[in-house]
């Protein structure tokens, strides 16, 4: 078989080709406007339904960060670059808030949030599967869309863990540089 390289151009990688041992290198995206640059050093796929994406993940700055890949019709990317973990208290929700926003599957529900209004997109069962693993792990996922704003809060919630909330960004596919690894 062919080397996976030879078909693809190293000077002008996209984010879809990128994988681990990578740098990225993302325009702006820091919190003072600086490149953000990672070693992508973990890969995952996650799925919900016919729904594939994957998240690459590494350290910058002493924390982990996060890019999103949805590769479709067009490709979409979100970042999550700032580290937090948000709790249901920050968030002003219960676990009853979240089991009824669930089971309404209403998208007029919104949070307020950091004096921001989060509407709701949609919840459901997701998987992650990590390389060289042979199952993956399943979680359920809350997703709302910042009213009039770029960003994304994402809820989960995996057993025996505590509901965990994070900002996701979306990203320019055109604003991220891949540098191929060793």
């Amino acid at each position: 078989p062919a080397h996976p390289d030879l078909q693809v151009d190293l000077a002008n990688l996209k984010i879809t080709d990128a994988r681990v041992k990578d740098t990225l290198s993302i325009n702006g995206a820091a919190e003072d406007f600086s490149d953000l640059d990672f070693n992508v050093d973990r890969r995952e796929w996650y799925e919900a339904g016919s729904n594939r994406w994957t998240v690459l993940s590494g350290t910058w700055r002493d924390r982990r960060v996060f890019l999103e890949i949805h590769n479709e019709d067009t490709t979409e990317v979100l970042g999550n670059f700032d580290g937090r973990k948000i709790t249901l208290d920050e968030l002003g929700l219960s676990e009853a808030d979240v089991g009824e926003i669930d089971s309404r599957q209403n998208p007029a529900d919104f949070i307020d949030f950091e004096g921001k209004f989060w509407l709701y997109r949609f919840s459901r069962e997701m998987g992650v599967f990590s390389d060289g693993a042979a199952t993956g792990r399943g979680f359920y996922c809350w997703q709302f869309h910042e009213q009039e704003g770029k960003r994304y809060l994402s809820v989960r919630k995996f057993e025996g863990e505590p509901f965990a909330a994070s900002i996701w960004i979306r990203v320019e596919p055109t604003d991220i540089t891949v540098f191929r690894g060793a």
